[in-house]
């Protein structure tokens, strides 16, 4: 920062009592928020009742808010209303609060490569339900785009999560739950652009929020009840397995039934919302840019052909990959994330005075178009700006539809492993048409952003599809667990596994390596690199197995990596090492960040290496780069 003098934030002038009010659309908030930054800039103020709120849309700017030193995510107004029925779960929580970082650290695991493998049949299962159902239909069908991505969505996250069956495409309405949160929803939003004299006063309103309340908490109980009685549903570890039973790391404790049920209620909300208005968005941005579609159909039928989809197919599917993350650019439908800084004032972009007590909202349609990223033409859809050479060199925090560093969307990979298994095996069976030619995309709003009024039709391709087996489930890496016992002779040769690891698969990987290496007689030691943090033997080998996350080291490496930063030329002479790096092609400007920072600096600190550095990419064959 530099010491400019400070610059007042613009913004439209507020109206007394009710501020800035006027100047929101209240069926459409976002939009009215892109209007306003289209006439005031990257940086604007407004005025609401209780609260001021500073609008933040250009990369520049973003950037330093995505600073988690300087700044944390803010449970701005919206939120807090959503906390009636969210409480503290992940979406809703302050970090803060215990029960943040106690889920956080029971549920990555639950979110990480080999997890997302274990729920690819049921994603499977859901998708051929509606593809099914269109074939059913005929191609003379008007199908309501948002409606049957909304049954998807929601059916396989309770599928994958909760083993729970919504049967949304067995039934002409959608489950009443999905009533009962949409309502909720939209009274949350409604309730914190009113005043607070407004909501009082809508006895009727109340009366229906505080029911659709009651009703969603009646079947996230129901469902703890079910599985507290009857255990596992076939041995299956899902979610809710996980939180039922899984104890944090950190504590020692398990979560409380209240905030499962609280967690439960985010993921049926969190994890179906925003994915069908992504599904939405792109069969849109298909059907307006048929040479995007072509593209991406070529690529389906080279790496799919007639088959069924199998999970190795997924990571073939770049194209696709580049459809979705450019509709997410475009139409990031979790469009605003706000926060706040830690001090008391501080100053943005060197010039605009900010206070603890503002809300800084962050908003991504806007960020997302920045032409000092994107470009003059960033409206026009271009997957190609996620090829991995162009994202490599963008700058960082320029593209945020999953939210910011600790607190982005814990999802984020279901997400986008689930709307990929669907496009391909769309694009797979039918050609798609609109069926209003001349549609024009109109915009809803609730907690999200969807295409309203979208409706297409699907003719079914002439090709027979053929199913194969799956591979068996053993190809996966075994979970942590202790060493097995090694051969009756060793060879007293000590190695030390050490792995930082926040979602598992780091130390799936670790103990994999320990067992093989203790069934060939080494004497075997596993821990977390901060165990190792101030020493590292200089007996035997040292095996690091490590991730990185929004480009730091995971939760269990800080102190190691900080240690060694720490040290001096010649330090650690000696050491004999080998690392191997977990990481995401997703996060292209960060990929393999913290394994290739500690390979170097265990260089540069007099270490030496046995063998060059290995990487898996869970954009890729994960599992297999590790056994090659």
């Amino acid at each position: 920062m530099t010491n400019s003098p400070a610059t007042p934030i613009p913004g439209p002038k507020p109206a007394p009592v009710i501020g800035n009010i006027p100047d929101m659309d209240s069926q459409a908030p976002v939009q009215s928020l892109m209007a306003l930054a289209r006439e005031y800039g990257p940086i604007f103020r407004l005025e609401l009742p209780g609260r001021e709120m500073i609008v933040v849309s250009s990369q520049a700017l973003v950037n330093e808010l995505c600073d988690e030193q300087r700044f944390d995510k803010k449970v701005h107004a919206p939120l807090e209303q959503i906390r009636d029925f969210a409480g503290d779960g992940l979406f809703t929580a302050r970090t803060q609060e215990p029960n943040w970082g106690k889920a956080h650290r029971i549920l990555m695991p639950v979110f990480g490569p080999a997890a997302l493998r274990d729920m690819f049949d049921d994603m499977l299962d859901i998708a051929e339900q509606l593809l099914l159902k269109w074939e059913r239909q005929g191609p003379e069908q008007r199908i309501d785009v948002v409606d049957n991505m909304t049954r998807l969505t929601l059916d396989t996250i309770a599928l994958c999560a909760f083993d729970y069956r919504f049967n949304s495409f067995y039934q002409k309405d959608m489950h009443p739950f999905v009533g009962a949160m949409v309502r909720a929803l939209a009274e949350a939003g409604e309730r914190g652009r009113r005043l607070p004299l407004q909501n009082r006063l809508m006895l009727i309103t109340r009366r229906q929020y505080d029911e659709d309340i009651r009703f969603m908490h009646q079947i996230a109980n129901e469902l703890i009840a079910q599985r507290k009685q009857h255990g596992d549903p076939h041995g299956k570890k899902d979610i809710l397995s996980a939180m039922l039973n899984i104890r944090d790391s950190h504590t020692g404790d398990r979560l409380s039934d209240e905030n499962i049920r609280y967690q439960m209620v985010t993921f049926l909300i969190a994890g179906h919302e925003t994915t069908s208005g992504l599904l939405s968005f792109t069969l849109y941005e298909l059907l307006k840019n048929p040479e995007v579609l072509a593209r991406a159909r070529e690529e389906v039928e080279r790496v799919l052909g007639n088959e069924t989809p199998r999970f190795e197919h997924l990571p073939q599917l770049i194209y696709i990959d580049q459809v979705l993350k450019e509709t997410l650019r475009l139409w990031p439908t979790a469009p605003a994330f706000a926060v706040y800084p830690y001090e008391e004032t501080t100053t943005l972009g060197g010039q605009y005075p900010v206070r603890r007590d503002q809300t800084l909202l962050i908003l991504t349609p806007m960020l997302h178009r920045d032409p000092a990223v994107w470009g003059a033409d960033a409206e026009r859809f271009d997957p190609s700006h996620f090829a991995f050479e162009q994202a490599e060199q963008r700058p960082p925090n320029a593209w945020k539809p999953f939210g910011n560093g600790q607190r982005a969307c814990i999802g984020r990979p279901f997400a986008l492993q689930e709307a990929t298994l669907l496009i391909a095996m769309i694009l797979q069976r039918f050609d798609l048409s609109l069926a209003d030619p001349d549609y024009q995309l109109k915009i809803h709003e609730t907690l999200t952003m969807k295409p309203h009024g979208l409706e297409i039709y699907a003719k079914r391709r002439d090709i027979v599809i053929v199913k194969t087996a799956q591979p068996p489930v053993s190809d996966t890496p075994p979970s942590a667990e202790p060493a097995a016992a090694g051969p009756e002779t060793s060879n007293g040769i000590p190695m030390h596994v050490l792995f930082g690891s926040n979602a598992g698969a780091a130390e799936a990987f670790a103990q994999r390596i320990a067992t093989d290496a203790q069934a060939q007689g080494y004497v075997v030691s596993v821990g977390s690199l901060d165990s190792a943090a101030g020493q590292l033997p200089t007996e035997g080998a040292v095996i690091i197995v490590t991730a990185t996350y929004e480009g730091q080291p995971p939760d269990n490496a800080r102190k190691f990596v900080a240690w060694l930063g720490g040290l001096s030329a010649n330090a650690l002479a000696g050491v004999r090492y080998a690392v191997f790096g977990c990481g995401n092609k997703d996060w292209a400007r960060t990929y393999q960040a913290i394994p290739k920072h500690i390979d170097q600096r265990l260089v540069d600190l007099g270490a030496a290496r046995l063998v060059a550095r290995g990487e898996a990419n869970a954009r890729g064959d994960f599992f297999g780069d590790f056994d090659h």
